[in-house]
């Protein structure tokens, strides 16, 4: 199986699957005599591990990590790092009901169709338990970032058809954790969590979207033509587990509007060139500006849900399957810090890349 590693100097490649002995990564490229703040890592990983409110799964997983290489007395050694994070709560018999059969809108057919072969225990490599290898990975990404001076939010915009109205720049982005939803509109986030309960107990899923603000990024990170900013910003959420669309700056909103409205217009201050407005959000040419990049991700209803459904088994025979065990009625909540992380690692990548060619 291939693709299983993402970035160019600051690269990870995470291993594992959803019901085995566990999951992890390994981070090849991380700057030497960094000091590691472990508290932090622990802190994102439990943003995104289960059981955390009653509006997500309730699979209970600590997500307590080792560090296996690459750190000594806290501080990291330039050899590559390994983080492992053990299952200790997984139930491979929730999924003996589905091993010859293909759920709706799983990676079920698909994988089989490929490799001839699949895990079917919760999905294998393609559930979304792999993406807390991802967050430990990003979490120190962020900390390198940090000391940089250059900071990265994400929050949930919308559930369904709750949506938040007013721009990141016009609300108050300590407020993302003061609920379970992660939604800094503290007069919506209620109706958030309530809609999200009444889809549960009917057996269904709701999807949303998260919204995501990277700040003090220097201009000049990108590459032109292929390996554009946005673009592997893009396919950084893209590969993220239930994530269906991504746009960057105005996005399709840009369509309704003249150039003479979308064009930022530039100014300098102090010898520091900036736009009065940021329609590009915060790229040109797929290169940073130095403003706010900001973007929004969309996740669809998480395809498990227990509901009788329509399907096929191997033989290719109709079948009814029906979701059983543990899986989140929405999948925002959680997604929030996989956004975060996975922005990190692409604005890591990209400003070792600078440097190295600035050198």
């Amino acid at each position: 199986m291939a693709g299983n590693s993402f970035g160019t100097l600051f690269k990870i490649s995470t291993f594992g699957a959803s019901h085995g002995a566990g999951i992890g990564v390994v981070i090849d490229g991380c700057p030497a005599n960094i000091q590691l703040d472990i508290d932090y890592i622990q802190y994102q990983l439990n943003r995104r591990k289960p059981g955390q409110s009653a509006i997500v799964t309730q699979r209970k997983e600590s997500d307590d990590f080792k560090i296996l290489s690459g750190v000594f007395e806290g501080k990291t050694t330039g050899t590559p790092i390994c983080l492992f994070i053990e299952n200790t709560n997984h139930k491979p018999r929730d999924y003996e009901h589905i091993k010859d059969i293909y759920r709706p809108s799983h990676a079920d057919f698909t994988y089989q169709a490929k490799y001839g072969f699949r895990d079917y225990r919760g999905g294998g490599r393609s559930s979304a338990r792999e993406t807390a290898a991802r967050v430990a990975a990003g979490a120190i990404a962020q900390q390198i970032l940090i000391q940089k001076g250059i900071t990265i939010t994400a929050y949930v915009s919308q559930v369904g058809g709750l949506k938040v109205k007013d721009s990141y720049q016009q609300l108050d982005l300590d407020q993302i954790e003061k609920t379970v939803v992660r939604c800094p509109d503290l007069q919506l986030a209620p109706q958030m969590i309530d809609y999200i309960k009444q889809v549960r107990k009917q057996g269904d899923t709701v999807g949303g979207v998260v919204d995501c603000v990277i700040k003090g990024c220097p201009s000049g990170l990108g590459e032109p033509v292929f390996d554009r900013l946005h673009a592997e910003l893009g396919k950084a959420m893209l590969s993220i587990n239930a994530c269906k669309g991504f746009q960057y700056g105005s996005g399709f909103d840009g369509v309704d509007m003249l150039g003479s409205q979308h064009n930022d217009p530039m100014v300098a201050k102090g010898g520091v060139v900036r736009t009065t407005s940021n329609y590009s959000g915060g790229i040109q040419g797929g290169i940073s500006n130095g403003m706010d990049i900001y973007f929004k991700t969309a996740f669809k209803p998480v395809a498990t849900i227990m509901q009788a459904q329509q399907s096929v088994n191997y033989q290719g025979e109709a079948v009814v399957v029906e979701g059983r065990g543990r899986h989140d009625p929405c999948v925002v909540p959680r997604a929030v810090p996989i956004v975060e992380t996975m922005a990190a690692l692409v604005i890591l990548d990209y400003w070792l890349m600078a440097k190295a060619y600035q050198s």
